[in-house]
């Protein structure tokens, strides 16, 4: 699902490239522009032009530890609330077992279906999907919660079901908010990218004033920037990447399921 960011439809090792390439490119403009400025004999201080650098470099980590900080906070997020999901299916799933047939029945088979969804959700290609699948269960849950509730409008469990469903289904709406619609702004990428331009620029600008050949310490500075904001994207995106919240705990209830209901 590409409603994120516009380099969203850029795949990761496609944005790890394109960083490579624009970092370099700034390098090699500032390094041009400064080569000239110092064979055009224009008297500058190259003192006073490392300290410049220094800032620019400054402000760039100061940026990039601050993007990194709200990609790692919206990982852990999304991991945490895997766990408090696959806890509330589980609290649901046993209350059911307070209802009146031919509710608990109903209700128990629902929500085994309910876990298989939410598992499905993490496959390429199909999470809309399993966000359809997931408001429907949610629907007929509710319907079987219902009428429970009309056969007994004071019955301790029904209530006791009701109120761990209404958790379930706000943990499902989290959950999509935090994994899929709450990203790192397209405003904040843009930023980052025009700030990493023009201090790669000014490394290379500095280096054209002081040196007479390139120093191949810049290919090290450019894979490993590139390498960060590769580790920042991949953070940013829960569809894709080497970075993936473990589904382990809606694994683990599913096989517990299985187990009572082979």
């Amino acid at each position: 699902m590409k409603d994120g960011p516009l380099l969203d439809h850029l795949p990761l090792w496609g944005l790890f490239f394109l960083t490579v390439v624009i970092v370099l490119l700034s390098v090699e403009g500032g390094y041009r522009l400064g080569k000239r400025r110092r064979q055009s004999g224009a008297p500058e201080k190259e003192s006073a032009v490392g300290a410049m650098v220094a800032a620019t470099l400054g402000l760039l980590g100061f940026m990039l530890a601050f993007t990194f900080g709200l990609a790692a906070t919206r990982f852990d997020t999304r991991r945490y609330t895997v766990l408090d999901e696959a806890n509330a299916i589980g609290t649901t799933y046993l209350r059911a077992a307070l209802l009146p047939e031919p509710e608990r029945a109903e209700s128990r088979k629902l929500l085994r279906e309910y876990v298989d969804v939410r598992l499905t959700a993490i496959q390429p290609g199909k999470l809309e999907q399993a966000i359809d699948e997931s408001s429907a269960l949610h629907e007929r849950l509710w319907a079987q919660a219902t009428t429970a509730a009309e056969k007994d409008p004071r019955s301790v469990p029904t209530g006791l079901f009701i109120q761990s469903l209404n958790e379930t289904i706000d943990l499902h709406a989290k959950r999509v908010l935090v994994g899929v619609r709450n990203r790192i702004p397209g405003t904040v990428w843009v930023t980052l990218y025009l700030m990493s331009i023009l201090s790669m620029t000014a490394i290379g600008y500095h280096e054209g004033l002081t040196s007479v050949s390139r120093s191949p310490a810049v290919l090290a500075l450019v894979l490993t920037f590139a390498a960060v904001m590769f580790l920042i994207a991949d953070l940013d995106r829960p569809q894709e990447g080497l970075l993936k919240v473990s589904q382990q705990p809606l694994i683990d209830l599913r096989s517990s399921f299985e187990r009572t209901h082979p």
